[in-house]
């Protein structure tokens, strides 16, 4: 290393501490507006970029758009007098860490698109500076910081760990859950060259209760990718033991509450109607496409992802039989209403919910589907649903509950009046276990 470089290391650190060091977030959405957040709390001043011009015009006000993180979170923040959002990208020579935080998606043919991240690394590059750091947290295959956003910025001629530092830190945002936030959630970090992970650890853990350096980018990546692949595969095996116990008559919520009280080698997950979520249904196929450049068959995380994938027909299935059943019809002309198009509980989040997924397979069926969400009163644009946007929640009431030949949940939505849903309804078809855990017993409720 020459003096020159350590020198300009030294700075960037000797910046950090003293919180003259200025942050950038690129894309104040699920991740990024939280990371934000957490680092205006630290001390740093930040400039939040975006795209999209009201959500820059209701921060600069003071205003969430996101349901989990409060208003008043951002209001403090603007306070400060060290917060405030931009769609000015010309501004980013203002930040000295520019942090990506943007979407990370599948195209079509389920293969990585990493549009979003090139176009963002585009936008960096002719505005890169000396002493930038540059940290994409956007989930991805390993190698993508080292060979794809790498290239891009070294173009204009700066070189990475001598002119610049680049870095991988995965986000682990987990939306709604009360109990973890972004500064409790231990930080992941690695760096393309020593002083990369020296100075991206030192300001996330600035920001962080607890950073967890590793080696390189590669490894960073791959952490990101193992922690949901871990998630896919257990969450299909409990969804493929649904299928079975159910066949056999054994509820599988049952098993799963008894097997829970082992203190040891046993850890819970739960089935539902499908994966959704910006990283479960995804993640895993970006390491299945890259070990395919190494000859690699995913056998075992293509099967969890086959299995996922075929819940929301499992559930058609259910419901056709519950129709059946019990109120002698089939699900051609059928009235549904589906309970949640979140694709958890308690948020305002569409990503790759499997609600949508279930609604266009119902009315390729003949059914006449209407949904009621109390965080999501208008589904909204999506790439692969683009046909259900602009459709709005229906109310929830005992009159309203009688016209529909059934009533499906999909989202497990604590602020459900299940009690109610069930009594007034002719047949429940409960995805989550619902009604079980709100003390629900009824003879027209059916699990699926």
């Amino acid at each position: 290393m020459t003096a020159g470089a350590a020198a300009l290391a030294a700075d960037q650190l000797q910046r950090i501490k003293d919180r003259s060091y200025v942050v950038g977030v690129l894309g104040m959405g699920y991740v990024g507006l939280p990371l934000a957040l957490a680092a205006v709390r630290a001390g740093f001043r930040v400039i939040g970029f975006d795209i999209d011009l009201e959500r820059v015009e209701h921060l600069n006000a003071g205003r969430s758009q996101i349901k989990h993180i409060p208003s008043d979170d951002v209001a403090q923040a603007c306070a400060t007098g060290r917060f405030s959002a931009t769609a000015d990208f010309d501004r980013l020579g203002e930040a000295d860490g520019l942090l990506i935080a943007v979407p990370t998606p599948l195209t079509k043919q389920r293969e990585p698109d990493l549009s979003y991240v090139e176009a963002t690394a585009e936008t960096i590059a002719p505005r890169l500076r000396r002493g930038h750091l540059v940290v994409l947290e956007s989930t991805t295959w390993p190698g993508t910081t080292r060979e794809v956003i790498k290239p891009i910025l070294e173009r204009g001629g700066l070189k990475s760990g001598v002119d610049f530092y680049l870095g991988f830190s995965p986000e682990r945002e987990d939306p709604g859950n009360e109990h973890f936030v972004t500064a409790t959630i231990p930080k992941v970090v690695g760096g393309e060259g020593e002083d990369a992970v020296a100075i991206s650890n030192a300001l996330y853990a600035a920001c962080i209760q607890r950073t967890v350096p590793v080696s390189s980018t590669a490894t960073a990546e791959a952490v990101k990718l193992t922690e949901n692949i871990f998630r896919s595969v257990n969450i299909a095996l409990v969804n493929e033991l649904k299928v079975i116990y159910d066949a056999m008559g054994i509820d599988v919520w049952e098993v799963i509450e008894a097997a829970k009280t082992k203190p040891f080698g046993y850890m819970p997950f739960y089935p539902g109607p499908g994966l959704g979520g910006h990283c479960i249904p995804i993640d895993p196929f970006y390491l299945t496409w890259k070990a395919r450049e190494f000859g690699i068959a995913t056998r075992f995380i293509e099967l969890a992802g086959e299995i996922n994938t075929a819940m929301p027909n499992y559930v058609v299935a259910r419901l056709a039989e519950g129709l059946d059943a019990r109120t002698g019809r089939g699900l051609n002309g059928a009235k549904v209403l589906m309970i949640g198009v979140a694709y958890k509980k308690n948020i305002d989040d569409m990503r790759e919910s499997p609600s949508l997924v279930l609604i266009e397979l119902l009315e390729r069926r003949g059914v006449k589907v209407q949904f009621h969400d109390p965080f999501i009163p208008v589904i909204p644009m999506t790439r692969e649903h683009a046909a259900l946007a602009g459709r709005k929640s229906v109310d929830l009431g005992a009159e309203s509950l009688a016209g529909y030949d059934a009533v499906l949940i999909s989202t497990d939505h604590d602020v459900v009046d299940y009690a109610a849903l069930v009594k007034h309804a002719r047949l429940v078809v409960d995805t989550r276990n619902a009604c079980a855990r709100a003390g629900v017993l009824a003879e027209n409720v059916i699990k699926a």
